[in-house]
């Protein structure tokens, strides 16, 4: 059975005052699959990822055209909730930024926010998130230490815990892995890989050997323009596109 569009974005152009950051993307992303967006600096990938969740409402004098529908939904229709919005599309980015707090409290802070007081509550959400992170086995005994003692990889995987401690359905992450050494990054495209069977993923990889090794489908972009999309096996091999096989070959970018 086909699997179903989770985000369904049609004729969508982005606009920063009078530049144009998104030219007329039309895609399709389906569930439980990862889906890595790549292209050179300043080629729309993380106007893009902000734009799924509307992130890009704070920032002034933005405006956009055409749509984008989460289950079928507009994600701008005026009725949303942009806290539900958010809570549903959650989003990591490049440089984790632990609370400066214990590691139980840095997944709980979401939660206990949203109104969820009960210990075993918590403890059941906070385990739950850790497991998911693929982190627990290495913080269980140390949950009440600083957060800050973590190293840079289980720093990243303890940001993605406290984003899915929330109950996204959509987890996006913009290079997350940019800052990490090789054993690190290891980890986290592991992580990712466990996670696309209870979530979908979009991923801005730190390069494109990345997108490579996790992703299931691919888009690039440039200049705000979404020049391909399709599965990674046939953007890697047989892209349609002059531009892509250019990039993706390393000719440029």
């Amino acid at each position: 059975m086909a699997l179903e569009n989770k985000l369904s974005i049609k004729d969508f152009n982005f606009y920063y005052g009078s530049f144009q950051a998104l030219k007329r993307i039309n895609l399709h992303i389906k569930v439980n699959q990862i889906f890595s967006i790549f292209g050179p600096a300043r080629s729309g990938k993380t106007t893009f990822l902000k734009s799924l969740n509307r992130l890009t409402d704070l920032t002034f004098g933005s405006s956009h055209t055409g749509a984008i529908l989460l289950d079928g939904a507009d994600i701008f229709d005026s009725t949303l909730s942009l806290t539900d919005l958010r809570r549903r599309v959650g989003m990591v980015f490049d440089l984790p930024i632990p609370l400066p707090m214990s590691i139980f409290d840095n997944v709980s802070y979401g939660p206990r926010l949203s109104g969820i007081k009960q210990k075993r509550r918590l403890i059941e959400i906070v385990e739950q998130a850790l497991r998911s992170a693929v982190l627990w086995d290495e913080v269980k005994d140390r949950l009440n230490t600083s957060a800050l003692r973590l190293s840079g990889g289980q720093q990243q995987r303890l940001c993605i815990a406290r984003t899915l401690a929330l109950g996204p359905e959509v987890l996006m992450l913009d290079e997350p892995c940019s800052g990490l050494d090789p054993i690190s990054t290891t980890s986290i495209e592991e992580t990712l890989t466990q996670l696309k069977k209870e979530y979908t993923i979009i991923l801005v990889p730190h390069n494109i050997q990345q997108a490579s090794r996790v992703a299931d489908r691919c888009g690039f972009f440039l200049n705000g323009e979404l020049i391909e999309e399709g599965t990674t096996y046939h953007i890697f091999t047989t892209p349609k596109d002059k531009r892509t096989e250019d990039y993706v070959t390393g000719r440029f970018g």
